[in-house]
């Protein structure tokens, strides 16, 4: 781990980076919600609601609105009933109305599809813009959102471990510093990185309120979502969580976790909900709101990089994502990453792991390698 200035990737002018748009981009003030598409509603339901706590703003027979407990906002996740498990929208609140027609400009330079709706696409939301980012992903921006009562006072409503606000989400694409340039050209800051001694760059955060990260691109088949996350207060809300999954007989919600990461700082559980979404709980990162924030960058053989305990990261955290669609709503083509992969070069044959860099390679036998998990009974 080390900090350093350089963004993942530098800005050289190669042939595979998105031009920068000539227009000005959106002012993105934070990662406000995503909408997923579920294939049955009532399970979604049950585990978002009543398993989670997160709070129904509205619903309809095929639509449920919720939000957490600190937002004001209407919706901070959309959960529509539709025939392929996807995510449909990841949506981000800019300052002003005026943002809205910066954001068809810049992505009109750049050639994307760009819908917009006077009254939104969905409840709660007014004047809207879609897009088909260059990534593939489906980028929504919005400012004028209805307001609703914050129930961070509502201390008679909140479970043990209250999911109190959308914190970010994971994106999982090809090239990580092609995605990182254009997100740099939408206004995002990396935070931090994982990288080789080749220069080889496996994931990035980026922010734009100043935390960790609004977004993650996380290096792999994409484009892809690879998750959502809200956070909570602190660490013993995430326990508690663990606690009522397995009370209620869930425990196999739980992917991975709990444990603290290297990257971020923050203490985290993964799970995975019933059409198989993954959602992050997560709390407990850093400031970064100086202009010289440091970005710090950490190599991919660390053993902590992923976990601060050295815990393994079981297979299916690398290789499985959501599927995105279009704004037809059709599944997106899925890109197969050329660039190595972080769970070849750390779990593969030839992969190895350090917690300190001196001892490189000179792990325990049970400790080596990240299937030490789907290896015990």
């Amino acid at each position: 781990m080390n900090a350093t200035p350089t963004p993942p990737g530098g800005r050289p002018d190669d042939a595979r980076f998105i031009p920068t748009p000539t227009s000005p981009p959106p002012d993105v003030l934070r990662a406000l919600s995503v909408e997923l598409v579920v294939t049955d509603l009532a399970a979604a339901r049950h585990f978002y609601v009543d398993v989670l706590g997160l709070v129904v703003t509205a619903q309809d027979p095929t639509t449920l609105h919720l939000r957490t407990f600190d937002e004001f906002l209407h919706h901070n996740l959309v959960l529509r009933q539709g025939p392929v498990a996807a995510a449909a929208a990841l949506t981000y609140r800019v300052r002003a109305p005026q943002d809205l027609d910066r954001a068809v400009a810049f992505y009109s330079e750049l050639g994307c599809r760009v819908e917009r709706r006077r009254d939104g696409f969905t409840t709660g939301v007014g004047d809207c813009v879609r897009v088909q980012d260059p990534l593939g992903f489906p980028y929504e921006f919005v400012h004028d959102v209805t307001h609703v009562e914050r129930l961070s006072w509502r201390y008679d409503l909140q479970p043990p471990g209250p999911l109190v606000r959308l914190d970010h989400v994971n994106q999982v694409t090809p090239d990580v510093p092609r995605a990182v340039r254009y997100m740099e050209d939408l206004g995002f800051r990396v935070t931090e990185d994982i990288q080789d001694a080749d220069g080889t760059t496996y994931a990035a955060w980026m922010r734009r309120k100043p935390t960790v990260h609004d977004t993650a691109m996380t290096g792999g088949d994409g484009p892809r979502l690879h998750h959502v996350a809200f956070a909570t207060h602190e660490k013993h809300d995430v326990l508690a969580i663990c606690d009522r999954l397995g009370a209620l007989r869930l425990s196999d919600r739980i992917e991975r976790g709990p444990g603290r990461h290297g990257v971020s700082n923050a203490f985290y559980l993964y799970l995975r909900d019933p059409d198989g979404h993954r959602v992050e709980i997560y709390t407990q990162d850093y400031w970064t709101g100086d202009p010289d924030n440091p970005v710090v960058t950490w190599d991919v053989h660390d053993n902590q990089r992923r976990d601060w305990w050295g815990n393994p990261v079981v297979p299916s955290w690398y290789t499985e994502a959501s599927l995105v669609l279009d704004l037809d709503g059709e599944p997106q083509p899925v890109v197969a990453r050329t660039d190595s992969t972080e769970m070849a070069v750390t779990i593969g044959a030839d992969g190895f792991s350090y917690t300190r860099p001196e001892d490189a390679g000179d792990l325990p036998a049970w400790k080596q390698g990240e299937y030490k998990l789907g290896h015990q009974l």
